[in-house]
């Protein structure tokens, strides 16, 4: 498949997936609702409502539209109200009118126009219209489409209809001061319809645009290129030919010693010293380097500034991102059931999701989880010569067991020290007044995006990049790709608990005898 139909395929794969996705949520949300609302009403909580107006109105309602015939032959909508007074010596009014009727019958009348409603906690808005004159009991109007009137609580049930309409709560005797309790219900017999329309709707999407998305990921994944290749290993001993430097002689209790030395097995006057304790497979395994492996090379002649308006600079791969990450769900949900069937992480997804990973940490180096070159990330997959980069080794084989638990459940404690480092931190308000109660919710830089802002407003004044402060930088995030490869499935190896700073991985040493430098005499300069 050529470059250039993968990329088709995949735009259009995702688009599609995407708005199926989204029918297919409605669908589900508007099923819910469908069952919740039986052959009954979908209702609200009995809130309170108090104005010192003649009248309480609700904003102009604009049902089903214009050009609709005014009764249709199926229910669009049943509205019902409820309301009480609040004060036992008067009786509540209830009415649905046409707007324009409402208006001339409230004209220059003192009223209260109900603006916003904010459910949890609950809280009304209103606008006060001034006015002077005195309205006629609204039981007395016959512009009413539905009304009802008396003591206690009345009901008031309207079918919607196409019209510019408005709602009006009153005192029966048009006093002012209204003070009730008031619920509304709603029911329509098109919500199960519409709830298995759009399901069917989104389902059919989804069904075509799925696997063009696959498609085009394979595609990409083949142009994309392999990227198991990774540092060799550094040498575990000396290389053969090896010579002590003139002047050496070899720590108390090293074993081994050169030819001809103290230590040496072939040398009958050398001491013979115990063998050295060696550490332990665990050990060996907790240094291991991690095959999921992270670059990023600081730019010494970073712009004091620039870092200001990179974040905007950088929206159009933002963009791009949002719907690689879709993909990358995608792929990975089927790359899911490739494991747990086959054993094997399809080739060409491996590559594709490393690729999406590799994209990322490529803009996230650049504009927000590093700031640490100013050279333009480039729009593609593949390996470039960027100065940041990430590759995973391809695993041959895979645990089907591991599949079923590893990216949610043993997961968890590598998802709280990532939700630590990069998650914002978030704080509660209340207050209260004689409205009701407040919510109020701030949000704080995460501890990556604090030290990055440390970094950045440092190189701002000094004009330089503090080298330990970009190696912890490029450890969190080390951290953050290893567990999100690990998360999508790519390897089965547990990442480590361990912050591997540096612009460069390179596995930690082993433990092992410390090297003790001969003593020189004080003479050769030498201190």
């Amino acid at each position: 498949m050529k470059k250039t139909a993968a990329v088709a395929m995949l735009i259009l794969g995702i688009l599609i997936s995407i708005v199926g996705a989204a029918v297919l949520a409605a669908g589900a949300v508007a099923s819910v609702v469908g069952s919740a609302q039986g052959d009954g009403y979908l209702t609200t909580r009995t809130e309170r409502l108090s104005v010192g107006s003649h009248a309480l109105t609700s904003p102009r309602l604009d049902a089903v539209g214009e050009g609709v015939p005014p009764r249709l032959p199926f229910d669009v909508g049943t509205l019902r109200l409820r309301a009480s007074s609040l004060d036992p010596a008067k009786e509540i009014f209830i009415g649905v009118a046409p707007q324009a009727d409402v208006e001339q019958y409230l004209s220059g009348v003192h009223r209260s126009e109900l603006l916003k409603v904010d459910s949890r906690p609950f809280r009304a808005e209103f606008r006060d219209i001034p006015g002077t004159s005195t309205p006629a009991p609204p039981g007395e109007q016959t512009f009413w489409s539905a009304s009802a009137s008396g003591p206690g609580q009345q009901d008031l049930t309207w079918e919607l209809a196409a019209g510019n309409w408005a709602i009006v709560i009153m005192n029966a005797d048009a006093s002012p001061g209204i003070n009730a309790e008031v619920q509304a219900g709603f029911r329509s017999d098109l919500i199960r319809p519409a709830a298995t329309g759009l399901l069917v709707g989104g389902a059919v999407a989804l069904a075509i645009g799925i696997p063009l998305l696959i498609l085009g990921a394979v595609g990409l994944g083949r142009h994309t290129g392999p990227h198991s290749g990774g540092s060799p290993a550094p040498p575990s001993g000396p290389s053969p030919g090896y010579a002590p430097p003139p002047g050496y002689a070899p720590p108390p209790g090293y074993a081994g010693g050169a030819p001809g030395t103290a230590g040496d097995p072939g040398n009958p006057g050398s001491p013979v010293t115990p063998p050295l304790q060696q550490p332990g497979q665990g050990d060996r395994a907790d240094r291991a380097p991690y095959p999921a492996r992270l670059f990023g090379d600081l730019d010494p002649a970073l712009s004091r500034a620039m870092w200001l308006v990179k974040w905007f600079l950088a929206i159009p791969h933002f963009v791009v991102l949002f719907f690689l990450w879709f993909a990358l769900v995608v792929t990975t949900i089927v790359a899911w059931f490739a494991i747990l069937f086959t054993g094997r992480y399809p080739r060409s997804l491996f590559d594709f999701n490393v690729g999406v990973l590799r994209w990322n940490w490529r803009v996230a180096f650049y504009a927000y989880a590093a700031a640490g070159t100013d050279l333009y990330p480039p729009f593609t997959l593949a390996r470039t010569n960027y100065p940041a980069d990430f590759e995973v080794d391809y695993p041959e084989r895979l645990s089907r067991g591991l599949v079923l638990v590893k990216s949610w459940l043993l997961a968890i404690p590598h998802l709280l020290i990532v939700a630590a480092f990069s998650g914002p931190t978030w704080t509660w308000q209340a207050e209260t007044d004689d409205v009701g109660t407040t919510y109020q919710r701030s949000v704080g830089l995460s501890l990556l995006g604090l030290l990055v802002l440390v970094a950045v407003v440092a190189l701002l004044f000094t004009g330089r990049y503090q080298p330990p402060l970009f190696d912890l930088i490029l450890g969190i995030n080390r951290w953050i790709y290893r567990v999100v490869a690990y998360a999508a499935l790519m390897r089965d190896e547990y990442p480590p608990f361990r912050l591997d700073q540096g612009a460069r991985e390179v596995p930690p040493p082993l433990a092992g005898p410390p090297y003790h430098a001969a003593a020189r005499p004080s003479g050769d300069g030498l201190h």
